[in-house]
């Protein structure tokens, strides 16, 4: 498929399923009111005096704090977040990923499209750090790409499903900094018959980042399939 076109068609799919996937949200609220993940008060599942801590580094220049670890894991050009991952954020996180609260998924994504848009360089296509199948057939949904496809709706930017977990990994935070690039070498694959990556810029989206081993592995593969360069983007950093 000609990448022009390919790009259109997938930009064209990206505004579709933004389309629905808020009137999905509005008929939810409509008939289920949420309730703040953060206050506890109904009326949506995060409020915005809650939704607040998603900005804490909007203002803040590009680039790591000093106390946190600075080298960048290669290939990747370039790694953002949100915020710390404590208070709010978390139980914001954990509320879409482990209590089915997909409405969760526009405003930590549109927190991530505010930042990137802030402080990012470059970057034409979004893609996203995927769960393996098994846990995406268990939980219904895969929270990282509803968080990147937010993410590009805010920033304007087509969204696709570049890859996929060939394995199943241990979770990254039972293993220590020295284990966890082992536990993600080659546990990733790309997706058959997906956007053509030759030539693109890809934002990689997910929810948590600590040393950054698993945003690597995926921008390796990226690489392999003939991307120009990866950057990656998360909700929050755990130090």
């Amino acid at each position: 498929m000609h990448r022009g076109y390919a790009g259109r068609v997938t930009g064209s799919l990206t505004g579709v399923r933004a389309l629905l996937d808020s009137a999905l949200d509005v008929a939810l609220d409509a008939a289920f009111p949420g309730l703040c993940v953060g206050c506890r008060r109904e009326g949506t599942v995060l409020c915005t005096a809650c939704a607040r801590p998603l900005d804490s580094r909007l203002g803040i220049a590009a680039g790591v704090h000093i106390g946190l670890p600075g080298d960048l894991p290669e290939p990747l050009l370039q790694l953002e977040w949100c915020a710390a991952f404590r208070g709010v954020v978390r139980e914001a996180l954990h509320g879409l990923k482990y209590r089915g609260e997909q409405r969760l998924a526009a405003p930590l994504g549109d927190a991530v499209g505010r930042r990137w848009h802030a402080v990012g360089v470059g970057a034409d296509l979004v893609t996203h750090v995927p769960v393996h199948a098994d846990r995406a057939r268990q939980r219904g949904y895969d929270q990282a790409a509803l968080i990147a496809r937010a993410a590009a709706r805010q920033l304007g930017l087509p969204h696709a499903t570049l890859l996929q977990r060939q394995r199943a990994t241990i979770a990254q935070f039972d293993l220590d900094r020295r284990h966890r690039a082992a536990n993600v070498e080659g546990a990733f694959g790309q997706v058959r018959g997906s956007v053509d990556v030759a030539g693109r810029w890809i934002l990689l989206v997910d929810d948590v980042v600590t040393t950054g081993a698993t945003l690597a592995a995926c921008a390796i593969e990226l690489e392999a399939g003939g991307a120009a360069g990866v950057s990656a983007i998360t909700v929050a950093r755990e130090r």
